[in-house]
């Protein structure tokens, strides 16, 4: 296990007012690179994810792991509290519905009186502007922010399978955190950034945004246009192969598709003068991809991957994410975490997608039970046993065992 001291976001406190998605995974961040990230919940019941049934439990573990949770009562005596550890802290991220926060009298124009040098993210629906304070859901962005229309059809948008947006929203209001703290060593200041979900759906679709506006044409989907011809590549596409699967290929110079014949052996259909360019091959593209179709449905897809594989051909099997946990490439780079879940299984979860030779990310703590710092956290900023079993008894805090207990020399 790598040492904590050496993850480069080491010695940073941070406060997530983070429920679901969007806000766990912005904490996540913090929390895999080295940062104390406090996850503030409430007393009745913390981040809902942790009262669905079923599969959200796994979701859970994914996005808290690496994080301490306190339970405070922010409409009483918790809120001095929630004071108190962002008068200290570095970063608050909150992804609480518009304005909530600054009605409990604990948003960032309050908090900064007291830590100036503060960097608050706020992820909401909307950046500033005349529609911030209206409701916005991931698949909701999908849908005002042309993402789901370029993804399904004309008569039926259809959402990406992942939440993107919330996790993009997240990412990005993360670089500019980053961004912050830079700042921050040289002013002293910290400073107020929001992420939103709605515009993260429009930088997504940014490329089709100058498509359009340059050809002044009407957008269409994805699944309206022949594969491949939004980028102008001859073969890119899904292949059948002779077991029922299939699987993606993407020739996009003569290297490769040289490579691709050289592979597959002497074939007269691909052996055509035609297709011995770029400019032929694309001139000739329907009659090309039948060919190539005939030639991969002689082979499984294991047999295919590994031809292409060998030839450096861009090709991809299509998988399933219940195939991801036992996936070669995966397991092989330690790019897979084995994380206990609620019910006493572990399943295997990813890293963040990057890799460094100065530090590794690992799984230093599962998901925290609800409340399952807060003792530890009060006596840091500290409270007395006494004190925290008084506030305990008043419901102003919460705690995963009851009552604090005291704790050897205090």
């Amino acid at each position: 296990m790598a040492d904590h001291a050496a993850l480069p976001l080491a010695g940073l406190k941070v406060l997530e007012l983070g429920h679901i998605v969007a806000g766990p995974a912005a904490g996540q961040i913090l929390a895999d690179m080295g940062a104390d990230v406090i996850k503030v919940e409430s007393v009745e019941g913390g981040d809902q994810v942790r009262q669905m049934p079923g599969s959200m439990a796994a979701m859970f573990q994914l996005l808290n792991r690496n994080k301490r949770s306190v339970a405070l009562d922010l409409k009483g005596e918790g809120a001095e509290i929630f004071l108190q550890m962002a008068s200290g802290a570095d970063i608050v991220i909150e992804n609480f519905s518009y304005g909530a926060v600054d009605r409990l009298g604990l948003g960032y124009a309050v908090v900064s009186q007291t830590n100036p040098g503060l960097i608050w993210l706020s992820i909401k629906g909307f950046l500033p502007g005349p529609s911030e304070s209206q409701p916005m859901l991931d698949e909701l962005a999908q849908m005002a922010g042309g993402l789901a229309f370029m993804t399904g059809t004309e008569t039926k948008p259809v959402r990406a399978g992942a939440s993107i947006i919330d996790i993009g929203a997240a990412a990005y209001g993360i670089i500019a955190v980053l961004a912050a703290l830079r700042q921050r060593d040289a002013t002293g200041r910290g400073q107020h950034i929001v992420a939103g979900l709605y515009e993260t759906s429009v930088y997504y679709v940014a490329q089709w945004m100058a498509t359009a506006q340059f050809s002044s044409e009407k957008s269409v989907p994805l699944a309206t246009m022949q594969q491949g011809t939004r980028m102008g590549f001859s073969v890119y596409q899904l292949f059948d192969t002779s077991d029922g699967n299939r699987i993606f290929i993407g020739i996009m110079s003569d290297a490769h598709w040289s490579r691709f014949c050289q592979a597959f052996g002497p074939d007269a259909q691909l052996d055509e003068l035609r297709f011995s360019s770029s400019a032929g091959r694309l001139e000739n593209r329907a009659d090309l991809n039948t060919a190539i179709s005939a030639v991969i449905a002689r082979h499984t897809r294991d047999q295919a991957a590994g031809l292409l594989k060998a030839a450096s051909v861009p090709f991809a099997p299509i998988r399933r994410p219940d195939q991801l946990g036992d996936e070669e490439h995966l397991k092989a780079s330690g790019q897979l975490l084995e994380t206990p879940f609620p019910n006493g299984q572990t399943g295997q979860l990813p890293k963040l997608p990057i890799r460094s030779s100065g530090f590794d990310m690992t799984l230093r703590s599962q998901a925290p039970a609800l409340g399952a710092d807060t003792v530890d956290v009060l006596l840091e900023l500290g409270y007395s046993p006494s004190d925290i079993d008084a506030l305990q008894l008043r419901r102003a805090i919460g705690t995963a065992g009851g009552a604090s207990k005291p704790q050897d020399g205090l």
